[in-house]
This record gives structure tokens, sequence and C-alpha cells, in this order.
């Protein structure tokens, strides 16, 4: 199953791996193996990850504490937040809706032509 990152989601995960490459030269690159593996996993067992909400699932990372909340339509995985897991536990539910507001006006597009 491909995966694909939320805008979003791909600027957080970046802000921490170089965060924690300022705290220790190495440890941003350990933090985004990390984040991939958990990825990993997620494709591997796709339903087998919690349910953090109606549509979403978060995989846990084990060695930082962050989770990998995501989305699974079709044959894809979207990563909607590499969210620390101690600071502001919803704060990725937004993304939801602008998805589907982007899709909707994709729709909307493609049935006028």
């Amino acid at each position: 199953m491909n995966f694909v990152f939320h805008t979003s989601a791909r600027e957080e995960l970046n802000r921490a791996v170089d965060y924690y490459e300022e705290c220790e030269a190495g440890l941003g690159y350990d933090f985004l193996e990390e984040v991939y593996a958990a990825i990993k996993r997620i494709q591997a067992y796709p339903e087998a990850w919690t349910k953090f909400s109606s549509r979403t699932r978060r995989c846990l990372t084990h060695r930082f504490p962050f989770s990998v909340v995501y989305l699974t339509k079709e044959n894809e995985i979207t990563i909607i937040a590499v969210a620390h897991s101690h600071q502001k536990p919803y704060y990725w539910k937004q993304r939801l809706t602008e998805d589907e507001s982007k899709n909707k006006a994709k729709n909307k597009n493609r049935k006028s032509r």
C-alpha cells in the first residue's frame, strides 16, 4: 500500500527532525528512521493500529514520544500528522476537513469539463 504525507504532516516531520538534530548530532536521523519504521508497520497492517477518531488511526513510535496519525482510503495511506504525544492532542483534525474540501473542489472541476 502506498502512502502520502499531508503537507502539514511533512512540515512537522521536518521540524521534529531538525529539533532532534539540534539536540544531538544523528538524533534527527534516528527519529526519521523511527517514523519510517512506524509507517512500514502501518503499510503491513493498516487496520491493526488504534482508532484515534472516526476515520483515523495512530501508530506510536517506539523510541520517541510521537505518533503517526493516518487514514486509509482505497489503496492509499495518508499521513495526517506526525504528532508529539504530549502536545495538543487533536490539533490535526482540521486537516481532515481541509482535504475533504480540496477533494470536493477537484471533483466539481472534473464534472464541469
